[in-house]
């Protein structure tokens, strides 16, 4: 029986599954981002995400229980080296899953894996309103855009004629 045991088996053995989360693992810190099924995604989240918090205190205890892990020496001096630097600051949520559709062979849902400060696209750098960016909060009513951009080509149509008829004077 399976009691209690809430992770996804993923069809494997222990030893099985082990080293295809390694495996998984030491391909996305070395690329920064794979393409998989969405179930190896969803499970390679749960494993690495502790690796990489475990990667931003850099001793020489926390080199030896990630290498215990990946048994991989340039992913952990990548894990170490880089990727700790760039994910320093960050509380967590160091990776992203995106559904990517589905394969052509046996459909199976596929998934797109990357580690988040590794993409320019959907940098955590953007502007949003509660970084404190000062612009101004977008609302889904829509009733602001269409009135703020009639006003002002009034106004700048009537500041045209304004001039034309004090030059005519």
């Amino acid at each position: 029986m399976r009691h209690g045991k809430k992770f996804n088996h993923l069809g494997r053995k222990v030893g099985h599954r082990r080293a295809l989360l390694a495996n998984l693992s030491i391909a996305l810190i070395t690329h920064k981002r794979i393409r998989t099924t969405l179930a190896k995604a969803k499970a390679l989240r749960k494993h690495i995400e502790p690796i990489i918090t475990k990667a931003k205190d850099n001793t020489t205890h926390s080199r030896r229980v990630v290498f215990s892990y990946l048994q991989n020496k340039e992913a952990v001096k990548e894990l170490f080296g880089v990727i700790a630097e760039k994910v320093g600051d960050r509380p967590g949520g160091y990776v992203r899953v995106i559904k990517t559709g589905f394969r052509q062979g046996d459909a199976a849902e596929m998934a797109m894996i990357e580690l988040v400060d590794f993409n320019e696209v959907y940098s955590a750098k953007d502007e949003t309103p509660s970084s404190g960016s000062g612009k101004k909060r977008r609302r889904r009513r829509g009733g602001g855009k269409a009135t703020t951009a009639t006003t002002t080509a009034a106004a700048a149509a009537t500041t045209v004629v304004t001039e034309a008829s004090d030059e005519e004077e």
